[in-house]
């Protein structure tokens, strides 16, 4: 088993993790369906997946609309005959402010992007994963969801929520032999660009994104009841 050949939808593709992930993917012979809120945000990273080979689509899809995200999914599935896939890397951040400083509206922003899209693409996708021969959704979750810090409440409670939810999706294919939920755990996540704006910094704690594209990568190689609600933790 491998992903070469698989159709992968990777959400959140125009974020830090999202590039090296399609990259990643493509080179191994995957389709990848990337999508992200402004579509033209991703057309330099298809031009250069497509300048090596690769195979991607790019979609502009309103995750948050329920009735948009189950029509995208359809008329992927449709066309394509399979969606092997689903890599949800819609993210965001707030905190570093004290627990009675935060402010609510980070909760309702965190929510939103970290849950709310979560929910809409695995009942989207869900069907399709449990008749792939090998479907697979993951995401990438924090730390800090089970050892949260009082200046980041909001984040860690939406993260937590997260993995909730990956895990009751877990638990309804426990008797699969070919689906699998997983969550990929870090601390945070570093860049390229952010070790060149800040050359001085260590980044020790963090989890190259590229590493994150090579775990994402080899959920393919990998039975599904090996993966299947499992929390598999990708710090230094």
């Amino acid at each position: 088993m491998s992903v070469q050949n698989k159709v992968i939808v990777v959400t959140g593709a125009g974020g830090a993790a999202g590039p090296p992930a399609c990259r990643a993917l493509a080179a191994a012979g995957a389709t990848v369906i990337a999508c992200d809120v402004l579509e033209s945000s991703l057309h330099p990273l298809a031009d250069d997946i497509r300048a090596e080979g690769g195979t991607i689509e790019t979609h502009a899809v309103d995750l948050l609309d329920e009735a948009a995200t189950e029509a995208w999914a359809g008329e992927l599935r449709s066309r394509h005959g399979h969606i092997d896939g689903l890599v949800h890397l819609v993210g965001g951040w707030r905190g570093g402010k004290s627990f009675v400083e935060e402010d609510l509206a980070d909760w309702d922003f965190l929510e939103q992007r970290l849950v709310r899209t979560l929910q809409r693409t695995t009942r989207a996708f869900h069907a399709a994963l449990s008749d792939s021969e090998a479907g697979r959704a993951v995401i990438v979750s924090a730390k800090a969801a089970g050892s949260p810090s009082s200046k980041g409440a909001h984040y860690a409670a939406a993260k937590a929520a997260s993995e909730a939810w990956m895990l009751a999706v877990a638990h309804g294919w426990r008797a699969s032999e070919t689906a699998a939920a997983t969550i990929l755990v870090v601390n945070g996540l570093v860049t390229d660009e952010m070790r060149a704006a800040k050359p001085e910094a260590k980044f020790a704690s963090m989890t190259d994104v590229a590493d994150v594209a090579k775990a994402i990568v080899s959920l393919w190689d990998k039975p599904a009841t090996e993966l299947n609600g499992e929390r598999l933790w990708l710090t230094p």
